[in-house]
């Protein structure tokens, strides 16, 4: 949860053109999408799942309620997310796109693997005046990941 604070925060600061110590990276960058995926399954590791849920977005996934995403992940033991090369983001009405390739291990309370690739589109406001620092962190806007055999 700090960790998710902490990205809200640098992103108001970045956004104003400002550097800040301790960001990390910059707040527009690929790799800050990409720390946005890891962030999300390091939160559901954790079973943070209030974590996990934000980076969707202040409202959530799509078609879900907190219940049900809870209730999706409460039979996973753990997971490892593997990030492949993010493509350059596209711009479209004030916001940027990025596609971030992931690779997800998962381990079921019973002990079993579980696989899964695909990916997750990003995005982000572009510098629109009055954004909420919401608005300009990074977020999750959609996944699209099939199982594949675990090995």
């Amino acid at each position: 949860m700090i960790e998710d604070e902490i990205a809200r925060s640098c992103a108001l600061i970045q956004g104003d053109g400002a550097s800040a110590p301790g960001c990390g990276p910059e707040s527009t960058s690929k790799e800050a999408a990409a720390e946005v995926v890891k962030r999300y399954y390091s939160a559901i590791d954790a079973r943070d799942f209030d974590t996990a849920w934000q980076q969707w977005g202040d409202d959530g996934p799509p078609r879900q309620t907190r219940e049900t995403f809870r209730a999706g992940f409460a039979r996973t033991q753990s997971t490892r997310v593997t990030i492949g090369a993010v493509t350059d983001g596209e711009g479209a009405a004030g916001s940027i796109f990025l596609t971030v390739p992931v690779t997800v291990d998962a381990v079921v309370d019973s002990g079993r693997h579980q696989k899964f690739r695909g990916h997750y589109i990003l995005r982000r406001v572009n510098g629109v005046d009055g954004a909420s620092a919401s608005q300009l962190r990074w977020h999750i806007e959609s996944a699209a990941l099939k199982a594949v055999a675990a090995g």
